[in-house]
């Protein structure tokens, strides 16, 4: 019999829906529950398309035994952590506070009178192994420990809660200057140097950053190298879907080739955006503007919605057949040697070989995950061979670039006659954040390509969100098929305002028209300020709420940039633009908030470094618009464009509060740019 869960709207709550736990959604019923029958709370946390989340799901969550258990000694409560981040971020914080790691599944034990953690993990399975407790083991402890060393859990809490509830603004008043920029970015490049074990992520916020700031390196040399070289790895590697476009979240090994499969909205709004920039600096592989096309056909295809949203996300599993009981990781993307020998003709093969990691042992459990290894120097040349693979994968008669049917469920997904392979399932779910993450990234693309068709997709969601998640004077973080929930969280608000800045100044790249951006980045700020601003410099994660034990207001950045870096460099652009030094004045009060963080600890909050590069380094080109088209083929990395068209020399450049002399030809424009913002090459 179904549990609460089958009510959820959530597609990650109701996968666990036939599970025997007892699950209850998180709540006020749930807490007052565990509150009054003194019942330890069982905190798990995930997302639809986590692959380990998935294998517990079908593991020890579906275990009678360990159901019983829960049910009897624990309140199990269910969290989708793309509804509510702001709870995910609270106990992922504790859980890395008490083990040094994190990651999902989250399963986090909570006393049930104060909702503090005091023992968690990410993934446990029924039995031990790979050096994990057996779930079971873990309840039968954590239920011992709470009954009988309630001294002992109270002074382990005690100490947990002082670090958890520290405040980042700690100490000395730190001076925003471009020593404490310069030693941050030095302090940052290590994470972008490929390591020699372990997993690889995009880390798009840390390489943003440092492309952002190459010129203030000690070796802008090595580090233009290292971000080319992430991008290039992107390009190359396993993580890209060379077959269908699209990025996957992260690989399992250090040479880019065997992925986690899921493919996040978000990465691919980032990755989309680092590229064009990285073009944009003077990188012109071709192979980046052919992956940013194909990935945008594969958004097209399979991740927005009639209305013109995007979805938020597909799973890293997918059933080789209507007839398993389990899906399978990579199912969708792997290829077989004997399936490519019966695909491609021996020239096509030998083609494929020259430039992709193929032999019949295969490189992931004896199949085939494409990573290039020797890209063509021009694409275009495999392009046949690889709509061979994509016609199999897809069907024959689909389309690259028209919408495909989406498998909603598991159950939609083995029950439907599909072309080619069982398509993963694609959580629907319309996410604020993670939508202006990929507009910012299309808007960049029809920015630095001058692309209409890239600025019509990002314009039309755009406007499909300001129409339908602003209702009764509140920004709402999700929409499932046209019903709002959640009230936005800073990220929401922060992403969207730079999403906006980004409409802006595409807009003038494609001739269509600015100010209704700008306007509406405005009138989002003031409603940000109002709904999370704190009184003495940045925003809180979410609205005050009753059930959360703590109102964070974080610096730190992760898959996602931090939504106060994110904020405080909107704030300096919004200045530039409305020319209100109000919005500076927000900036400085951010950093200085936050200015102990970027001493102590830069590695963890590049997106501060690059907001704080902004304040240092702010610039406004006011120039015609005939004069525009020359300035979008460079990168400019701490500048925002002003078309004024009654201006009667070439440009006007103002740093700050503060203008030059006005540029009266091209060339002396040139001039003025190349000294604020001087070209890095290879030397």
């Amino acid at each position: 019999m179904p549990n609460r869960l089958s009510q959820c709207q959530s597609l990650y709550l109701r996968k666990h829906a036939e599970n025997p736990i007892d699950w209850w959604p998180w709540c006020d019923e749930a807490l007052a529950k565990a509150a009054a029958e003194d019942r330890v709370i069982f905190l798990s946390i995930g997302y639809s398309s986590c692959h380990w989340c998935t294998v517990m799901e079908g593991e020890a969550f579906s275990d009678p035994e360990i159901a019983a258990y829960l049910n009897t000694y624990f309140l199990p409560i269910k969290v989708d952590r793309e509804e509510r981040p702001d709870i995910d971020s609270l106990y992922m914080q504790a859980l890395q506070l008490m083990t040094g790691q994190g990651g999902w599944p989250l399963n986090i034990f909570l006393t049930p009178q104060d909702r503090r953690p005091f023992y968690g993990g990410t993934y446990f399975p029924v039995q031990p192994r790979y050096g994990r407790p057996g779930f079971l083991q873990v309840l039968q402890a954590v239920r011992r420990f709470y009954d009988q060393e309630k001294e002992k859990l109270a002074a382990q809490q005690a100490t947990l809660w002082q670090y958890l509830a520290a405040s980042p603004e700690r100490g000395e008043t730190i001076l925003l200057t471009e020593d404490l920029l310069r030693a941050g970015i030095r302090q940052v490049t290590p994470i972008l140097r490929d390591r020699p074990q372990g997993t690889c992520f995009p880390m798009m916020p840390y390489a943003q950053m440092l492309l952002q700031g190459l010129a203030l390196s000690p070796n802008p040399p090595e580090l233009l190298h290292l971000c080319r070289l992430r991008g290039h790895n992107l390009l190359r590697g396993g993580i890209y879907d060379h077959v269908g476009g699209g990025w996957h979240r992260y690989t399992v090994d250090p040479q880019w080739t065997v992925p986690h499969f899921e493919k996040m909205l978000y990465d691919n709004g980032q990755i989309v955006t680092y590229l064009a920039r990285l073009w944009q600096q003077g990188d012109r592989s071709p192979q980046i503007p052919r992956a940013i096309a194909q990935t945008i056909q594969w958004l097209d295809r399979e991740m927005t919605a009639p209305e013109g949203y995007f979805y938020a996300a597909q799973d890293a599993d997918s059933f080789v057949s209507a007839h398993d009981s389990e899906p399978e990781e990579g199912a969708f993307y792997c290829w077989q040697y004997g399936e490519l020998e019966q695909i491609l003709s021996q020239t096509e093969l030998a083609q494929l070989q020259a430039h992709f990691e193929i032999s019949p042992q295969g490189n992931f459990e004896g199949k085939i995950v494409l990573k290039q290894v020797r890209p063509p120097e021009q694409p275009e040349t495999l392009e046949p061979i690889l709509r061979k693979l994509f016609a199999r994968r897809y069907g024959a008669d689909t389309p690259m670039d028209q919408p495909f049917p989406v498998a909603t469920d598991n159950a939609t997904a083995k029950g439907r006659a599909w072309p080619g392979r069982i398509p993963p399932v694609t959580d629907t779910k319309m996410i604020l954040a993670w939508n202006s993450l990929m507009i910012t990234g299309l808007a960049t693309a029809a920015q630095v390509w001058r692309a209409q068709a890239y600025w019509k997709r990002a314009a039309k969601a755009a406007q499909w969100l300001h129409e339908h998640q602003y209702q009764q004077n509140k920004l709402y973080r999700l929409n499932y098929g046209g019903t709002v929930t959640e009230v936005a969280q800073a990220e929401d608000y922060a992403y969207w305002i730079q999403a906006l800045l980004a409409l802006h100044q595409a807009s003038l790249a494609v001739g269509e028209a600015a100010q209704p951006w700008l306007e509406l980045a405005c009138r989002y700020q003031a409603l940000f300020d109002q709904e999370l601003g704190a009184a003495d410099g940045g925003y809180y994660n979410a609205p005050e709420r009753a059930d959360l034990i703590l109102r964070q207001r974080e610096g730190l950045d992760n898959a996602t940039p931090s939504a106060n870096g994110v904020a405080i460099a909107n704030l300096v652009q919004l200045f530039l633009l409305t020319e209100n030094p109000t919005y500076l004045e927000q900036a400085e009060k951010g950093l200085c908030f936050f200015g102990q963080l970027m001493k102590e600890s830069p590695q963890s909050c590049p997106s501060l470094l690059a907001a704080l590069q902004w304040y240092l380094q702010p610039v406004c080109v006011q120039t015609r618009s005939d004069q525009v088209v020359p300035l979008l083929e460079r990168y400019l990395p701490t500048a925002v464009l002003k078309v004024r068209d009654n201006l009667e020399p070439v440009a006007l450049v103002c740093e700050g509060l503060r203008c030059r002399e006005p540029a009266l030809t091209p060339a002396q424009l040139q001039q003025q740019l190349d000294s604020l913002f001087p070209l890095v090459t290879y030397g």
